[in-house]
């Protein structure tokens, strides 16, 4: 079980709701509809949050907010449902290997007790944002390029909309 403070929330999980489903349009090629975006972001956040206060282990929690967030994919951002399992398994793929070079730094480039930081909020918010901003920046680098070879599309359950 890994309860999260308010400061965790909104200073991490919040912005790694926004990029996550970013992640997810843009892996499953579908250009943002704003309003579907922000709702998305919400439930995820919300969702996150309320699983974390469950009393079950670190890889559960994992697992129960992957099928919750390919379950807001299909049914709040209307992407397919094989689109939005590749999108999502790539998207926490992804934040994994960003998360774990960050660790990697931070253990061998910075000598810093990993125990100490990850039992500190504050001190695992600090030195957790450059794992988000790699994750931030390789998704809106992805975006953007397919923005810019227009290969998004409005596509809704293998309909072009």
């Amino acid at each position: 079980m890994s309860k999260l403070t308010l400061l965790e929330i909104f200073v991490r999980g919040v912005p790694e709701a926004f990029l996550f489903v970013v992640a997810v349009y843009a892996f499953s090629k579908k250009a943002i509809d704003v309003k579907r975006y922000l709702l998305s972001c919400v439930v995820l956040s919300i969702t996150g949050y309320v699983i974390r206060l469950l009393p079950i282990h670190y890889g559960a929690n994992i697992m129960l907010n992957l099928i919750l967030f390919i379950v807001v994919t299909v049914n709040l951002n209307k992407i397919d449902i094989i689109k939005a399992i590749q999108a999502n398994i790539t998207a926490m793929i992804l934040e994994f290997i960003c998360e774990g070079i960050n660790v990697m730094i931070i253990q061998f480039v910075f000598n810093a007790n990993i125990k100490y930081i990850f039992n500190d909020p504050t001190m695992k918010i600090v030195y957790g944002i450059p794992s988000l901003l790699i994750f931030g920046c390789i998704v809106s680098l992805y975006y953007f390029i397919l923005w810019k070879r227009k290969e998004l599309k409005d596509v809704s359950y293998g309909e072009i909309e």
